[in-house]
């Protein structure tokens, strides 16, 4: 510590500035704006976990048939017709997408136009930035359990 105080007053004084490292992005938000009086979500995808990190393994359980987009505060990539919702209230919903949906690239957020203020299986999609859709097949409930 005081080597580091001391080598950067002698670095100050000899006018050589050292370089800061910049403060981390603040992690991108869930975005809702009205578009020609419609509702748009842009939900943000987070990174899988990351490389080093004990995996978490979940249960699922029958999701409720609607989710208000409220709750909704980022995402994360589950599988190629399934993406997990990370709730405000700290929990995970999967969203399972139906089966004729093409493998869409996800990983760079994507758009939800809820109907109402809520989103429905069976009702709404998932559109990708760049142009595809999914419609939403069902929710489920992510439990954490321990690992085996």
């Amino acid at each position: 510590m005081f080597m580091t105080g001391l080598s950067a007053l002698l670095l100050s004084t000899l006018g050589v500035q050292q370089a800061e490292t910049p403060p981390d992005p603040p992690a991108p938000k869930v975005r809702r704006v009205i578009v020609r009086g419609q509702l748009v979500v842009r939900v943000p995808v987070r990174p899988r976990s990351l490389p080093g990190s004990t995996p978490v393994y979940y249960n699922l359980r029958d999701g409720p048939r609607c989710l208000s987009s409220r709750q909704i505060a980022g995402a994360a990539i589950s599988g190629q017709r399934s993406v997990d919702f990370l709730l405000s209230d700290r929990r995970r919903m999967r969203v399972e997408m139906s089966s004729d949906c093409p493998s869409l690239d996800f990983y760079g957020g994507f758009y939800l136009q809820p109907t109402d203020d809520r989103l429905c299986a069976n009702r709404d999609v998932i559109r990708t930035r760049m142009g595809g859709s999914c419609k939403i097949e069902k929710f489920h409930l992510l439990e954490a359990r321990a690992a085996r």
